[in-house]
């Protein structure tokens, strides 16, 4: 078997071989419901209680201000609709943008079909949405600002601390979708003002199916999921021990020693973005030169066929994609780029390639001579 070059992180991460080890006990030994009173039930609720603090800690929150869920796009799902009904008394505007991962935009449209308006703002070519257009759109009825820290496709990053000084001095509660800054990005719900803020485990070598949503103390917030009274009685269901305890483990890893990992990261994503555009001049760099996670990179290619390059990276033993995970498969050009002002062409021709702190410069070397060759010969 060939050694193969994994640069799909943005879509999932390895899981860590010390959140692996944290996790065992859980599925054999320490296998009881932190519901129950009994003793074993107790060690289970000790372990939830260690992982809450480990993720609150991480996001600078306090641990009853979080809240497990099985991933991002159940965490925005709950934001978003949870936030929407429990405060449509107060009016029922929701501002956005167009860019936001589906699981924000399809929530959107569900609530539209609910009653709710929702404002999609623009983005600039940069992939990047203005404050000044954030505050314009606000009206009295608005109750929720959604927009997420790092877009998934391109890495812009959003001024989120910005909107969110607009959103706390209107009185009216923002959510920030943080699926792929956690671990990558230093975060502090203080200091970006936001009163919810959805995370997933996956994107920072945890396991997958375990997630976490943030809610500020006193933001109003509807249930989704109804029957017990787990998670405060906020999230009904018997709490997956073993993943939850992976996310506690993988969210303090990823916290620790940011600026020096995402500095030796972000280098060998200068280092391979500038041998793409000196050996091809007409490649597009999309999304934020500068302002971006430091993990991704994404190009399109004028002339050059996304689908078959992608295919023929897969075959040179390079794992990257075209985009988000969970639109993969679909003929529909991406959002994001159209959102640049891309044409259809264009953008479905998008190349994802998102490190992590597991990747080598001699990887990246190697990946990027195969990227100049494919390229070059998919144009000729």
């Amino acid at each position: 078997m060939m050694n193969r070059i994994y640069l799909d992180n943005a879509s999932t991460t390895a899981l860590a071989p010390a959140v692996f080890q944290e996790m065992t006990p859980y599925f054999m030994e320490c296998y009881g419901n932190a519901s129950s009173v009994h003793g074993t039930g107790r060690e289970a609720h000790r372990a939830l209680d260690k992982a809450r603090k480990r993720v609150a800690a991480a996001l600078g929150a306090q641990p009853q201000e979080i809240y497990f869920t099985s991933g991002g796009s159940e965490s925005d799902n709950w934001a978003l609709k949870g936030a929407a009904l429990a405060n449509q008394n107060q009016g029922k505007h929701i501002i956005t943008s167009v860019i936001e991962h589906h699981a924000v935009l399809n929530a959107c449209y569900w609530l539209e079909g609910m009653g709710f308006e929702v404002t999609y703002l623009p983005v600039d070519r940069w992939g990047k949405v203005d404050p000044a257009a954030v505050e314009q759109a606000i009206r009295p009825d608005t109750i929720l600002i959604s927009l997420m820290t790092a877009n998934n496709e391109i890495g812009t990053l959003q001024p989120i601390a910005r909107v969110g000084e607009i959103a706390r001095g209107k009185g009216i509660l923002f959510h920030t979708d943080a699926v792929q800054a956690v671990g990558a990005v230093l975060l502090d719900v203080q200091a970006l003002g936001v009163d919810l803020l959805s995370l997933s485990a996956h994107k920072f070598h945890g396991p997958k199916g375990i997630g976490a949503l943030y809610i500020r103390r006193g933001a109003k917030v509807q249930s989704l999921i109804h029957g017990g009274s787990q998670e405060r009685n906020l999230r009904a269901g018997t709490e997956n021990l073993p993943a939850i305890v992976g996310l506690g483990k993988a969210i303090e890893m990823a916290s620790q020693g940011i600026p020096e990992r995402t500095a030796r990261i972000a280098a060998l994503r200068d280092q391979f973005i500038l041998g793409v555009q000196q050996a091809i001049p007409e490649a597009i760099l999309n999304g934020d030169p500068k302002d971006r996670l430091p993990g991704n990179i994404h190009f399109t290619f004028p002339g050059v066929d996304g689908e078959a390059l992608l295919l023929r990276m897969d075959l040179m033993g390079i794992a990257c994609s075209g985009g988000s995970a969970c639109t993969s498969g679909s003929s529909e050009p991406s959002h994001v780029l159209a959102a640049l002002g891309q044409g259809p062409l264009l953008s479905r021709g998008g190349l994802r390639i998102t490190l992590s702190d597991q990747n080598t410069e001699a990887e990246m070397q190697e990946a990027l001579q195969a990227l100049i060759a494919i390229v070059r010969d998919l144009k000729s």
